[in-house]
């Protein structure tokens, strides 16, 4: 029992335990058991647990009170990551932090040293209780003048917990399309899927920075290479989303073009934000332009950054692959990022996991198109994507799907939260080192 596999078991056994208690009759609105009720429960604790956000049918509608409840409990458990969730749940109640827990730690969180591991498990508890809080408190502003307080608190709280672990789940049958004007709705929104998405260290780095500016010490913190490339690259990515959607959808009357240009220039913003695995809309995603639909995949894919709630490739593998690429054009055999140099130990992981990743897609893209060969292809390969990125988004076709495309997503969800390495990891076990060393010999490339 590998610590891989005990990840990727544990993933399950949450995601089957949700499923069982979703399937119970008071879960639900409808007290008829059927396997189709089955299939929606197994579909629906996979999303929550991956944070994923793809639903077969309406969450407000079709559970009940006690059936929310649950999702809410597995998006949280599925978001902390289930290492860090039963960690925690150990130190609560006194058990010794021994070897084994450290390096499942470092393995779940990407944590390049084993040490702090019970620390860093209470500071992302305390982390995650002050974004998910402060969500709240903004919230319920916005949902209590048409909801009242009580309903008000419950939509807040149910939001605010799925846009912090970037699941996208939503009371409402159109997702937050309603509030598609709403500047501090979409802004709440926007801070928590960024912050939640830009992972736990990235944000402790941000923490101990702004203490250093504000109580200036003789030693000042330096930032790690980690948080400037995931910083970074966040901040591109919002802002060529930003001006790609707004020029894409902003002569397109179903999404964008019908709108006043202040609530066009939020909705395009919004829209760069949600992609990087969050899954809220505030447009319809089934009318936007073929163009946009691909920017949006494109996104998906990318991801947000390691150690946090996101999932796809992440951004830091995408500036590893962008600069080999940029090394190869200079004609230099070393790959520099803010001056620092990146072992080649990790520019072989940012290739597998890019291979890995694009493979997957394929593959499932593959067997949703011979299940349901009458969809178009861009709506396949856009839901395999968001399942595989555990976004969420959808061009609508999720609950017409058959059975068999249905079951594929679920484990194209799963994959994409454990991710391709640790599962292929879990199947094949630990790698076993090398001491032949093989002698070099040139191959045409390119």
């Amino acid at each position: 029992m590998t610590v891989s596999r005990t990840i990727c078991l544990g993933f399950l056994a949450v995601i089957t335990v949700g499923t069982l208690l979703l399937a119970l009759p008071f879960s639900a609105n409808q007290n008829t058991w059927s396997w189709e009720h089955l299939l929606i429960a197994l579909f629906t604790a996979t999303s929550a647990v991956c944070v994923t956000g793809h639903i077969v049918v309406d969450t407000g509608t079709y559970f009940s009170p006690f059936g929310q409840f649950l999702i809410l409990a597995l998006i949280q458990v599925g978001g902390l990551g289930y290492m860090t969730a039963t960690t925690f749940l150990l130190l609560l109640v006194g058990r010794r932090f021994g070897l084994r827990d450290k390096i499942a730690v470092q393995q779940a969180l990407d944590r390049s040293e084993m040490q702090g591991g019970a620390q860093v498990i209470r500071s992302i508890i305390a982390t995650t209780m002050i974004f998910e809080i402060t969500g709240i408190f903004l919230l319920v502003v916005v949902f209590t003048p048409a909801h009242g307080l009580t309903r008000a608190l419950w939509l807040a709280t149910f939001h605010s917990v799925s846009a912090w672990n970037n699941a996208g789940f939503s009371l409402f049958p159109d997702n937050l399309m309603g509030y598609q004007a709403s500047p501090l709705l979409n802004l709440v929104i926007s801070g928590l899927i960024i912050f939640g998405g830009i992972g736990y260290e990235a944000i402790f780095e941000m923490h101990l920075w702004l203490r250093d500016r504000l109580f200036p010490r003789p030693e000042r913190l330096v930032l790690s290479l980690n948080f400037k490339v995931a910083m970074s690259t966040t901040l591109i990515l919002l802002v060529v989303g930003t001006l790609a959607f707004f020029l894409v959808e902003v002569r397109n009357p179903n999404t964008l073009g019908s709108m006043p240009l202040s609530t066009q220039v939020l909705a395009a913003w919004f829209q760069s934000v949600t992609p990087r695995t969050a899954g809220f809309n505030t447009i319809d995603l089934s009318k936007m332009t073929t163009a946009g639909l691909f920017i949006t995949i494109a996104f998906m894919l990318i991801g947000g950054s390691p150690g946090g709630t996101a999932g796809g490739i992440k951004t830091t593998t995408l500036r590893v692959l962008t600069s080999c690429t940029k090394a190869i054009l200079q004609g230099k055999e070393a790959v520099i990022l803010y001056g620092r140099q990146i072992p080649l130990s990790l520019i072989l992981k940012a290739v597998g996991v890019a291979v890995g990743s694009l493979a997957t897609v394929l593959v499932m893209t593959i067997l949703v198109s011979l299940s349901d060969p009458e969809l178009d292809f861009i709506r396949i390969l856009f839901e395999v994507v968001s399942a595989f990125a555990t976004v969420g988004l959808s061009t609508g076709i999720t609950a017409g799907l058959s059975t068999f495309a249905k079951l594929v997503l679920v484990a194209t969800m799963y994959i994409g939260r454990v991710g391709v390495l640790l599962a292929m990891g879990a199947l094949l076990g630990d790698p076993i080192p090398s001491v032949v060393h093989y002698p070099e010999e040139n191959l045409l490339v390119g």
